[in-house]
């Protein structure tokens, strides 16, 4: 914590504030910055590689964001490295941290969600996954969104699709554009036939940020075919 303090700039702190929504009634409301860059967090995080589940923790309780991206950092590379029954144990101390409301912010989700809760599951039953993008709030419903990307990754798109019905009537932006970039993600690695077939059915019920994340690559003609639908 004191390493990333003494790094912070204070114009950039300002700057992160805002780019984040941290004001009274954004989605960010309350976070607090000291103004560190993630490659900065990145290089540092190096140096403390191994300090433990019970430290990492303890970072993640902090109110200042770039704590917690950096606690992030940290286990998504303990748990890359683990071994066996270590991680499962960072996988269950990563979904405690999301039950407790400290994976609260978009960049925090992207960068742990498929790293660590959805490679755990790969190969596992994924309901966890629906469990979590079935629940009202915005961050735990992402980290089901974004982690089915794990799967996605392999060529296998049935949690993403188990998902979609869950988060598809959702119109908050920060769900409309992690589910469209799942399925764009999906057309891109499993096939254009697969994301067509989906939004042939469903372009329809989309809200039009999810759409128009999902359609990103495809033809204009096409793009805007299924826009005229949503």
């Amino acid at each position: 914590m004191a390493a990333l303090d003494a790094m912070g700039d204070p114009d950039r702190a300002k700057k992160s504030a805002r780019f984040f929504k941290t004001g009274p009634g954004e989605y960010g409301e309350g976070d607090v910055f000291v103004g560190v860059s993630v490659p900065a967090q990145r290089t540092l995080a190096r140096q403390f590689r191994g300090i433990g589940r019970n430290e990492v923790t303890r970072l993640l309780a902090s109110g200042v964001h770039e704590h917690r991206l950096t606690a992030l950092i940290l286990a998504v590379w303990e748990f890359e490295h683990a071994k066996g029954a270590q991680r499962q144990d960072w996988a269950d101390t990563y979904l405690e941290q999301v039950r407790a409301g400290r994976v609260n912010n978009w960049d925090l989700v992207d960068s742990s969600a498929e790293q660590i809760l959805g490679e755990w599951l790969v190969g596992q039953d994924y309901s966890l996954l629906l469990e979590l993008a079935a629940e009202g709030d915005l961050w735990r419903r992402r980290v089901g969104i974004i982690g089915t990307f794990a799967f996605t990754k392999r060529g296998d798109v049935q949690p993403l699709l188990a998902v979609a019905p869950l988060v598809i009537e959702d119109r908050r932006d920060l769900i409309q554009k992690a589910y469209g970039w799942m399925l764009r993600e999906a057309g891109k690695r499993c096939g254009p036939e697969m994301l067509l077939g989906y939004l042939d059915v469903n372009a329809a019920a989309m809200g039009r940020t999810a759409l128009s994340y999902s359609t990103e690559h495809l033809d204009a003609e096409v793009r805007a075919g299924y826009r005229f639908r949503g």
